[in-house]
This record gives C-alpha cells, sequence and structure tokens, in this order.
C-alpha cells in the first residue's frame, strides 16, 4: 500500500459516506439470525455482513473478542473476514484495543499491523492507558505499513471517568487529545485517529478538548441503539476537522439475517448520521 490509511479513509468515505458498521457476532445476535454460537456461526453471520455492505459503506469494525471467545477456530474466521474485506476493497479496523510495553506491544503490533500478517487490518484500536508512548511500537508499525491506529481518548461508559476525566482542565484525555495531534502534523489527513463516544459531547466541551487540531479521524461508537444519531454527533464533534466515523452495530445487525434487509438498514443508518445533511433526529 503506497497511499497512507488517512489518504485512503478520506477517499473512501467521499465516495461512500462516513458510516462504519460494526462486525458483532454476538450470541442472541447469532440466535436470532438462526446461526448456531459456533465458528461455523460466526463465520456465515461475518460473511453476510460484508456481502451486504461491500461497495455501500466505506469501513467495517470486527469487534475481536467475539471472535477470540471461540479460540483459534474464531480467529480464524476473522482472519477470513480481514482478507475477504481487503478483496472487496472495505476498510477494516480491528477494534482490538490492545494496550502493552516494550515487546510485548511490538508482538501485538506485529500481529495487527504488519504486513503478511494474517491478523493485519487496515487499522487497530488500542489503549493508552499505560502511557501513551507505550504505544510507540505500534504507532510506528502502522506509519511503517501505511495503517492507521485508533486510541481510545473519550468513551461513554460510566467507568471510564475515573481514568479519562481525571486532571480536570488538564485531563488524561486531553493529554491523549494532544498526543494523537502531534503524531499527525506531517501529513493530512491524518493515521491516527482516536475514539471518542458519539455522547460524550457535554465531556468534550468540560474537559476543553480540541478536536480541531487533530488533523485525524475520529471513531464514534454509539449509534443508534446507544442512543446517538445526527443531533448528538453534531453536538459531540463540533469543531472536529479530521473525519467522524460513526459507527453502528446492533441497529443494523438486527435488521439480518438477509443481506437485503442489512443493506436497507446500513442506508438508513447512513442517511441518518451524515453530518452534510440538515439537521434532525438522525436517528435510525
Amino acid at each position: 500500500m503506497t497511499a497512507t490509511f488517512g489518504q485512503r479513509l478520506a477517499a473512501a468515505v467521499e465516495r461512500l459516506g462516513n458510516l462504519c458498521v460494526g462486525v458483532d457476532p454476538h450470541p442472541a445476535l447469532l440466535s436470532a439470525w438462526g446461526l448456531p454460537d459456533t465458528p461455523d456461526g460466526v463465520e456465515r453471520f461475518s460473511a453476510t455482513v460484508l456481502e451486504a455492505v461491500a461497495g455501500q459503506v466505506a469501513v467495517i469494525k470486527p469487534q475481536v473478542a467475539l471472535f477470540e471467545r471461540l479460540g483459534s477456530q474464531g480467529m480464524a474466521a476473522l482472519e477470513r473476514l480481514l482478507s475477504r474485506s481487503a478483496e472487496a476493497g472495505v476498510l477494516t479496523i480491528a477494534d482490538a484495543k490492545r494496550g502493552d510495553i516494550g515487546s510485548t506491544m511490538a508482538g501485538y503490533a506485529d500481529a495487527w499491523l504488519r504486513d503478511g500478517s494474517a491478523l493485519a487490518a487496515d487499522a487497530l484500536t488500542l489503549s493508552p492507558y499505560l502511557g501513551f508512548e507505550s504505544l510507540r511500537p505500534a504507532l510506528d508499525a502502522a506509519r511503517e505499513t501505511n495503517r492507521g491506529v485508533f486510541v481510545l481518548a473519550l468513551t461513554s461508559n460510566p467507568e471510564g471517568a475515573s481514568v479519562q476525566h481525571v486532571g480536570g482542565e488538564d485531563s488524561v484525555a486531553r493529554r491523549i487529545v494532544e498526543a494523537a495531534a502531534a503524531e499527525n502534523r506531517d501529513g493530512a489527513p491524518g493515521s491516527v485517529g482516536l475514539v471518542i463516544g458519539a455522547t460524550a459531547g457535554e465531556a468534550v466541551r468540560r474537559l476543553g478538548l480540541d478536536l480541531s487540531t487533530l488533523n485525524g479521524p475520529i471513531l464514534a461508537p454509539g449509534v443508534g441503539a446507544q442512543g446517538a444519531g445526527q443531533r448528538e454527533l453534531r453536538d459531540t464533534f463540533r469543531g472536529a476537522t479530521g473525519l467522524v466515523l460513526p459507527n453502528s452495530s446492533r441497529e443494523i445487525l438486527s435488521a439480518g439475517p438477509t443481506v437485503e434487509g442489512l443493506r436497507k438498514a446500513a442506508a438508513a443508518t447512513q442517511r441518518a448520521v451524515d453530518l452534510s445533511r440538515g439537521t434532525g433526529s438522525g436517528t435510525d
């Protein structure tokens, strides 16, 4: 890959819109689709989602834990999903939230961000709570292979505030935003993104987070079933200059198991989160 992740993502969003579809094979969803809670069921689920959204959305986000829980065969299903997505021209964000130090972090980087790895995705989610600089092996690997990362900055789960909000105006979240922005200073669009909950607007303002400096993408979970629509997206990401990728999982996946049902749900959600459109409820 000669183009950076940021460049490829910007081109894909320009062509297909900003929606990111989560691939979350929860046991309850598998059951609702009439599929067994097995590696084969997970693979059939994932293949159907990919068939439905290929050519319609820019990026998908497989939730790694829901493959990993089924052991090596579950991870093999994920490997095949990543490979098939690349063949279909759909960008992938592996939602693994990896974070460690030294050679261990380097091992995660090799697994998810190095050319030739069966698990290599276009981008990887990272947890910086051993210190942002502990992510350096992954940051370097992503830069070397023209891949991307999304660093957890401000999540919407209640427990996150006990770490992310600490420091007030000099909060942990603010330092993460500033560190990510520094990684993107040498190019536009940048490939070091952030994860910020779509319903976190109040915290963004209270903590004084300046998203206009990021110069990179923002992954925004929480759309649809979790309560966020166009209004919440506008409120949370006011002033952000990077690409905002609203992520929807259950709201779309519950429209399965047919490809047609998933396509209709994805199209409706895409319209709801399109920030170029006028304001409205934005729910799907």
